[in-house]
C-alpha cells in the first residue's frame, strides 16, 4: 500500500474509498482522519446530479453527508489494506438543512463518531461553507454484509 497525506484530494483514489461511482460521488476531499472523526470536502461542480438552478438540492447534500461517513469508513478499511465495504444509510435523524450552497461552493463536513459497532456506526454530521453551519444531522450507516 503506498502511504499517502492528508488531505487527499486525487479523485482515483477517493473513489477507491467510497462504493459510490461517477455520477453519484459526492466528496472529493478527505481533509482530516482520527479515531472517531472525519472531515471530507466537495466543490459543488456544474454537472453535480443534485443541482437545481444552480442550488445543490437538500437529497444532495444528504447524499454529501452519507458519502462523508463512507469515506471514513473506506479510509479505515484502506490503513488495514482491504477494499472499501459496501453500505447503506439505515436512518436519519434531527437533519436540518439551514442554506443550500451553489455552484462553485466549497463544502466541508465533519463527521463525529458516537459509536461504532457490528458494521454499525452511529455519526453526528455538520456541514459548513466558508466556517458557516449549512446543515446538521444524525445518521446511522449500516456495512452490508
Amino acid at each position: 500500500m503506498e502511504q499517502v497525506t492528508l488531505p487527499i484530494t486525487e479523485k482515483k483514489l477517493l473513489e477507491q474509498l467510497i462504493p459510490q461511482k461517477r455520477p453519484f460521488v459526492m466528496v472529493d476531499k478527505l481533509l482530516d482522519f482520527s479515531e472517531n472523526y472525519i472531515a471530507a470536502g466537495l466543490e459543488v461542480q456544474e454537472d453535480n446530479i443534485f443541482l437545481k438552478d444552480n442550488y445543490f438540492q437538500e437529497s444532495g447534500l444528504i447524499e454529501h453527508m452519507a458519502q462523508s461517513v463512507a469515506l471514513y469508513t473506506g479510509y479505515q478499511y484502506y490503513l488495514k489494506n482491504e477494499k472499501a465495504p459496501t453500505g447503506y444509510i439505515g436512518s436519519v435523524k434531527n437533519a436540518e438543512i439551514l442554506q443550500l450552497p451553489k455552484t462553485g461552493d466549497e463544502l466541508v463536513t465533519k463527521v463525529n463518531v458516537l459509536q461504532e459497532f457490528g458494521g454499525v456506526t452511529l455519526v453526528d454530521i455538520s456541514t459548513f461553507l466558508n466556517g458557516k453551519l449549512l446543515a446538521t444531522s444524525q445518521m446511522k450507516t449500516i456495512i452490508a454484509t
